[in-house]
């Protein structure tokens, strides 16, 4: 049976509560609060609804993650980063970012970054919770990210490009800087062709929530304005 939240209660259902099919639907209603979503992360799960439909909670199983020290990339991929076409910044644009993010795309319909969305990860940002990867090319941006750092966990949202390459250029250098600040684990929530490209796989939610338990309240050397 499905838990629907009440707003003066932060509690999530059990993990292990989520439902199989639609694979890892954990709750639905509450509210989009920075206490709420904090909580969400902390617990294993995310928002992702469409406009019209109530704020649905997600834990799917297995989940997918990337672990920084086995990050794949590309002979070509790696040589398009020596050439330095893009430039990388973090956090200097995390509006635009999302705005960008949650912008249509030619193979689907509509946006789970609902305005509501965009107007809560503005607050986790202004929390310092939620942080963006900005690529330029000629002082335009032409890709980027978003996501929230919590411990030595990062939890990837969405990412876009807008020319060839951009986005995975951002991501590359993302995963290469988390794992210098001692950054252990990437969440990227649900597979696809493009993140397994990268060193990306499947772990059980109950591994996921080990991870969570060890590493949310662990420090890193991260420097986001730097």
């Amino acid at each position: 049976m499905l838990t629907w939240l009440q707003r003066d209660s932060l509690d999530f259902p059990p993990l292990e509560k989520a439902l199989r099919e639609p694979n890892g639907l954990l709750a639905a209603g509450g509210d989009l609060s920075a206490e709420r979503l904090v909580q969400a992360y902390r617990h294993g799960c995310f928002p992702w609804y469409q406009d019209g439909q109530p704020i649905l909670w997600w834990s799917p199983d297995p989940r997918t993650v990337l672990f920084p020290n086995e990050l794949h990339v590309s002979r070509s991929l790696r040589k398009l980063l020596r050439q330095a076409r893009y430039q990388v910044t973090f956090d200097q644009a995390f509006a635009s970012v999302i705005q960008a993010c949650a912008a249509p795309r030619d193979y689907a319909d509509g946006t789970w970054i609902t305005t509501s969305m965009q107007r809560a990860y503005l607050e986790l940002h202004r929390h310092g919770i939620a942080h963006s990867v900005e690529v330029w090319r000629d002082k335009q941006l032409v890709g980027g990210l978003y996501g929230l750092a919590i411990g030595q966990l990062f939890f990837g949202e969405s990412m876009f490009s807008r020319e060839d390459n951009a986005s995975k250029v951002g991501f590359v250098t993302l995963v290469e800087q988390l794992k210098a600040w001692g950054f252990v684990l990437v969440d990227c929530q649900m597979p696809t062709q493009h993140l397994h490209s990268f060193g990306a796989r499947a772990i059980t939610r109950s591994d996921f929530a080990d991870y969570l338990k060890c590493h949310l309240d662990q420090s890193t050397s991260a420097n986001w304005l730097a």
